[in-house]
């Protein structure tokens, strides 16, 4: 595998104010962006990206507090990939109970100045994919950060990318299987508290995991995960995040399915 891989040393990374918690593989690598604006200039001097990352490193540790930078590695616009924490560590930037699940990835795009990435950009997270499947035993998964977690990040476009199961560029995916018919809705509210449970409850829960990328059981029991993963989804769709699934949050929860 051939990667332009940045060391830590060479990028100017301080080191960790502690110790790492050690991890032996993961399901995947979940997808971040820095958000805010990045400076377009970025792209024709590529000591503003080490200068970024130098940026994030200084806001990880004296802002959030952690002990080094969130991500297991990140990503710029000239295709190169700097090692973070690296692999067979747990990441601290999925959020809160999800970093053992997932290495974390962060590219060097924002929600202002650069946005669309690049091929160079999207090659670059594929390289570092890659690298973590290789040397820390990533998963296939490949997802977003808002995958599980209230965020908008990675941003529309990366996020797009990676629903679409993160392309290389330049290959045009296979199209999507025809989609079968979708379930009509129940005819009751599935809300909490109390624990709304039974079979809708289960059909509703497998097709957020399925269909939209969420990390939620399907058991059957609407409790506080599932009100928070359809308030997010809710948010998406545009629709009021009460965290009840209606007829509206139901079909939208199937809309890419032909309703009977």
């Amino acid at each position: 595998m051939s990667i332009d891989l940045v060391t830590r040393k060479a990028w100017g990374a301080r080191a960790p104010r502690g110790a790492y918690s050690r991890l032996t593989s993961t399901r995947g690598v979940k997808v971040h962006y820095t958000g805010g604006r990045i400076d377009p200039r970025m792209l024709d001097d590529h000591s503003r990206c080490v200068a970024a990352v130098q940026a994030i490193q200084d806001h990880h540790q004296f802002g959030n507090g952690w002990i080094d930078t969130g991500y297991s590695a990140l990503t710029c616009w000239h295709r190169k990939v700097f090692v973070a924490r690296g692999p067979h560590v747990v990441p601290a930037a999925n959020g809160a109970g999800l970093n053992s699940g997932h290495y974390a990835v962060c590219a060097l795009a924002g929600n202002s100045g650069l946005v669309e990435p690049t091929d160079d950009l999207l090659l670059g997270i594929l390289d570092a994919i890659e690298w973590l499947r290789a040397e820390g035993g990533a998963g296939r998964e490949v997802k977003g950060h808002r995958d599980g977690y209230s965020t908008d990040c990675p941003g529309k476009p990366l996020y797009a990318w990676v629903k679409a199961g993160a392309p290389r560029p330049g290959i045009v995916p296979p199209p999507a299987s025809p989609p079968s018919n979708a379930p009509s809705w129940p005819g009751r509210l599935l809300e909490f508290p109390p624990i709304t449970r039974g079979s809708d409850v289960m059909q509703w829960q497998r097709q957020m995991r399925d269909a939209h990328g969420f990390e939620l059981a399907a058991d059957g029991a609407y409790g506080q995960r599932s009100r928070d993963v359809c308030k997010t989804f809710q948010r998406r769709a545009d629709l009021d995040d009460d965290g009840i699934v209606g007829r509206l949050t139901w079909r939208a929860a199937f809309a890419d399915q032909d309703e009977t």
